[in-house]
């Protein structure tokens, strides 16, 4: 469907106000932001205008029942300066994925992908240039129907807004193994993309941090032995030279950059296998000098390399270095800004905006 998206520009930008090589994280945002009503069981008046406070009734539904979605995602520039976009239809399905989860519309996967276009476009400027850095695109959607009452809502925004990013992991990580508190459980919304996921893991990131930790691992709900994922992350292990990654068992948010990482790794040859997996396994095999190295990979944090992990009186040691895991972060770094060939068709270009 052909879509129209007038633009409201700013008088001013803000852009020249911005280090580029000191990008503070998460608090500094784009002039522009994409916005888009539900009404009346339909989509309406998608519009991009000047980044603002938004009203919001203290009754919004989203508030009291937490009917509030998000997606993550990354823009970069190619070789030749022109926006991409990495995978943005996967994002779009996985909103929607969300959404069924949570008792919420379908946002038009078109739409979300033109949106972000438009945007992206309009904001090019925004992205950094530095390697390992880039324009972060929070998709989400909430319920701003004013009603105190236990259904779904009636009325949602949907909206994009932009924040030029850094680097995020720049040292190995140290993980502790959670057995007090859950992420998900089975029948649960592991799986959806949504905030009150990230409200509940709060709380033990900053106990596992209190440790000298910086992420949690989090296990299963029922018997805290099998991993799940990590803080932010998926997870995977390469023990006797083939990588193990937990499966998608209801649990475990279908990472996009874990299906792309899967994929060039098997393009490189290695065989990749997702099944549970036991801590006791990831012990076993650091005690027989098997366990080769360890890495999370999400959007915001790329390809984290994993130093060891914690818990009650005992310490996994991963790995001291993480050579495979380099090489997919390399790979997947120039994949995204065009340095590469991109064998995959994941990238997706933008109409850059003329100054």
């Amino acid at each position: 469907m052909n879509y129209t998206i007038p633009i409201t520009k700013v008088e001013q930008s803000k852009i020249d106000a911005l280090d580029f090589d000191n990008i503070p994280l998460g608090t500094t945002f784009t002039d522009h932001m994409f916005i888009c009503d539900y009404e009346n069981g339909a989509w309406v008046n998608p519009r991009i205008i000047p980044m603002g406070m938004i009203p919001t009734h203290p009754a919004a539904m989203a508030l009291h029942y937490g009917q509030a979605i998000f997606e993550g995602m990354k823009a970069y520039k190619d070789t030749q300066g022109e926006p991409m976009l990495f995978r943005p239809e996967q994002n779009a399905k996985r909103l929607n994925t969300s959404a069924d989860r949570m008792g919420m519309p379908n946002f038009p996967e078109d739409l979300f992908v033109e949106g972000l276009k438009e945007l992206v476009s309009l904001e090019h400027n925004w992205i950094p240039p530095q390697q390992g850095s880039a324009l972060y695109l929070r998709p989400f959607m909430y319920a701003d129907e004013p009603f105190i009452g236990m259904r779904a809502a009636t009325s949602y925004k949907f909206i994009i807004m932009a924040s030029p990013a850094g680097p995020f992991f720049s040292k190995r990580i140290k993980l502790w193994a959670e057995k007090q508190f859950i992420r998900a459980a089975h029948g649960g919304t592991g799986e959806a993309k949504a905030a009150g996921n990230y409200a509940a893991a709060i709380r033990p990131t900053e106990l596992a941090k209190a440790k000298g930790y910086d992420q949690v691992l989090w296990l299963d709900a029922h018997e805290h032995k099998y991993i799940q994922e990590v803080g932010t992350m998926n997870i995977f292990f390469k023990i006797n030279g083939e990588f193990i990654t937990p499966e998608l068992d209801g649990s475990v948010l279908h990472g996009i950059t874990r299906a792309s990482v899967i994929d060039l790794l098997r393009s490189m040859g290695y065989k990749v296998t997702e099944q549970k997996i036991t801590l006791d396994q990831i012990r076993e095999a650091s005690n027989k000098g098997t366990l080769e190295e360890a890495f999370g990979t999400g959007t915001a944090v790329g390809i984290a390399y994993i130093q060891e992990i914690g818990l009650e009186g005992e310490t996994i040691h991963v790995s001291d270095e993480s050579p495979v895991g380099l090489k997919v972060n390399d790979t997947l770094n120039a994949i995204k800004t065009g340095q590469i060939e991109d064998t995959f068709g994941w990238m997706l270009k933008t109409r850059k905006e003329l100054a």
